[in-house]
């Protein structure tokens, strides 16, 4: 019995390098780097990892509950349970906007949907693209920024959904440039909320959207170079002037940008 004892506890108190980099606080991206070849698991979902050990994940805006980790290794399991920081978010109130801003007619219902199955399909991909590793850069070289991730948007004295993305006010058709290598997952000129819209797929569920695009000059399946021109900024979909709206999803989870693109 003791034999099987001091078994047990060599496997799961074997400790190896694991790193990570990012704040465990809420809306984070989360990079980690582990031995190649591991098996990783945040919260029993089992996630890619890649050919050199690199893997990423994300934080829900209104995670309470800690994350729980484990990596394993041929017969080695980790363990790792890290805190999640709460956050303040801000109070955006806008006023004066047309009725059919703040609550869509009903004849456009079906055209919502249908845009939102398009956005959520590829924010699904799973690929094995390993861009999401390297650091990301800002999509406009001169900007204000007016929006900000996590902040809770009052339009018209009515409360909305938190505003999930960060918002780059500057001249329309100012020249949007990529994040970061990747695929286009996703372009479309007209969808109702977004208007001129752009997913990249950056791989292991990690992709960036792109909004309210004037003129778009990448097709869906081709693959772009950080730092390349992909459009222009508009004023398109549901906006209320011009403006480019980033996002960052890990799957189906709104992560704020400012963690990749402040990140060191």
């Amino acid at each position: 019995m003791i034999k099987y004892l001091v078994f047990f506890l060599l496997i799961f108190n074997f400790s190896y390098a694991v790193e990570f980099f990012g704040e465990f606080k809420q809306g984070s991206y989360i990079l980690g780097k582990t031995e190649r070849n591991s098996k990783v698991y945040i919260d029993k979902r089992k996630i890619r990892v890649s050919s050199d050990g690199y893997f990423a994940f994300g934080l829900d805006r209104d995670r309470k509950n800690n994350v729980l980790i484990k990596i394993k290794n041929k017969n080695k399991i980790e363990l790792i349970e890290k805190k999640v920081f709460k956050r303040k978010y801000k109070i955006q109130r806008i006023d004066g906007l047309p009725p059919k801003q703040v609550t869509p007619p009903p004849e456009v219902y079906e055209r919502i949907k249908k845009d939102n199955v398009l956005i959520s399909k590829a924010r699904s991909i799973n690929s094995k693209l390993a861009f999401f590793k390297d650091k990301f850069i800002y999509p406009i070289d001169e900007y204000i920024i007016t929006g900000v991730y996590g902040s809770q948007r009052v339009l018209n004295g009515k409360p909305r959904r938190p505003h999930y993305g960060i918002d780059f006010h500057a001249p329309e058709g100012t020249p949007v440039k990529s994040m970061m290598d990747g695929v286009v997952t996703l372009v479309s000129n007209d969808m109702y909320f977004t208007g001129g819209t752009i997913i990249f797929d950056h791989g292991h569920g990690i992709s960036t959207l792109y909004m309210h695009m004037k003129d778009i000059y990448v097709k869906k399946g081709q693959e772009v170079k950080k730092g390349q021109i992909v459009g222009t900024l508009g004023r398109t979909g549901r906006a209320t002037g011009p403006h480019l709206d980033i996002r960052l999803n890990w799957f189906e989870i709104k992560l704020d940008p400012a963690t990749i693109l402040n990140s060191n």
